[in-house]
């Protein structure tokens, strides 16, 4: 089995689902999405992930009207049935299907999906030596810490990045750097980690959230404050995080070195912090 899909509650072979035409996520990008990691098993936040989608529900006036307990339910039971033991679970809601008006139609059902892949990882390479990336300006809507579905800035972003043999492009606006086009961005500089703070121009991760706590716990010093583009090419040490990149070492940006070209020791910290977390996680 390559990916098992559940489309609104009801479990479909992936050839055979299908939405209409007027639905609002295919017409409007009207719709709200997540992707959550499996580790052995192993749900990584699942309740995060959905608290946060509840949480962009509610700032889309879209009401999750299947129930978010019976879609937490569902993610376990799709990933059960799935018999991955690592695996990517991602989750979409739209606001549903209703001739094509702007403003939004009452008396409408979401379309909800749950679909479960096996997840194949990263190169183990990209994580020991380091990865590169580009900057490119940031040219999304202002309310990039809702995470919706309309994803076009960020996919032309990807491809630039792609085209330039990197692998992320990171974002800047006003010559702050605010995130990566699919992920978080730190920077360390006199062992201090630095991250744009979490408002309306970042989708605040749940990996970022988790490093940040990291950090509490074992006294690393860091801070939520805006760094520029040049911070960014001075900076000791820079990383990405996110469900799918982990933590990811960046030793190069526009083709500037990062400090010495290795992926640094605060670095490598966090990783090992992270992937201990990653093995104490329950169901």
């Amino acid at each position: 089995m390559s990916t098992l899909v559940y489309l609104n509650g009801q479990r479909v072979d992936y050839k055979d689902a299908k939405i209409s035409v007027e639905d609002r996520g295919f017409q409007f990008g009207d719709g709200l999405y997540e992707v959550i990691h499996v580790y052995d098993g192993k749900f990584f936040f699942l309740d995060r992930h959905l608290a946060r989608l509840e949480s962009g529900a509610k700032e889309i006036y879209l009401n999750l009207d299947f129930g978010l307990d019976n879609l937490k339910n569902l993610c376990r039971q799709a990933l059960e049935e799935s018999g991955f033991k690592n695996a990517i679970v991602y989750v979409q809601v739209t606001r549903g299907t209703a001739i094509r008006k702007h403003a939004f139609p009452e008396d409408i059902k979401c379309t909800w999906l749950v679909m479960v892949r096996e997840s194949k990882g990263n190169p183990p390479e990209f994580y020991e030596n380091g990865i590169t990336c580009i900057t490119v300006p940031d040219e999304r809507w202002g309310r990039c810490n809702i995470k919706t579905v309309q994803l076009l800035a960020n996919c032309i972003a990807k491809e630039k990045a792609k085209k330039a043999g990197a692998f992320e492009a990171i974002f800047y606006k006003d010559d702050g750097v605010t995130e990566g086009s699919s992920s978080n961005v730190f920077i360390v500089k006199d062992n201090k980690l630095l991250t744009h703070p979490a408002d309306n121009k970042i989708l605040s991760g749940i990996t970022r959230g988790l490093v940040l706590e990291m950090a509490r716990e074992n006294n690393i010093q860091y801070a939520e404050e805006v760094f520029t583009v040049n911070n960014l090419f001075d900076a000791d040490e820079v990383f990405l995080t996110g469900t799918t990149t982990e933590i990811m070492p960046v030793i190069k940006v526009d083709g500037k070195i990062i400090g010495d070209g290795l992926p640094g020791s605060l670095t490598r910290t966090i990783q090992k912090l992270f992937n201990n977390y990653v093995k104490t996680i329950d169901r």
